[in-house]
């Protein structure tokens, strides 16, 4: 099983929470992370933003960093985590091109900044 936060760190890094979950193949063992990430985001629920839950916000995390792996990781993620990129949406419904993703994120940005 992966273990989530092997060193028991106070705080961690996104790469530290969500780069183990990207190397999960195992329905149980997904379970397993998940619950043990969103426990620890709980100790945070305080900062969250709009009143989203610590799974939600587990969810949002997890399909945003997928979308920087590949569209094999991204599915297999999307799938064991029931997660999503939170502005492409599911892999299975729509593969976005490295061109769509730049526009995305470009028009986000600008959109910000208004």
């Amino acid at each position: 099983m992966t273990k989530f936060n092997p060193e028991n760190k106070d705080i961690l890094t996104y790469g530290e929470c969500l780069g183990p979950a990207m190397q999960i193949t195992d329905i149980a063992d997904a379970k397993q992370y998940f619950d043990a990430y969103i426990a620890y985001l709980q100790k945070f629920s305080a900062e969250f933003e709009g009143g989203k839950t610590a799974e939600q916000i587990a969810k949002i995390n997890l399909g945003y960093y997928a979308g920087y792996y590949s569209d094999e990781t991204r599915e297999r993620v999307e799938r064991l985590f029931d997660c999503s990129h939170p502005y492409f949406g599911k892999i299975v419904a729509y593969k976005v091109t490295p061109e769509e993703a730049f526009d995305i994120g470009y028009n986000f940005k600008n959109r910000k900044q208004e």
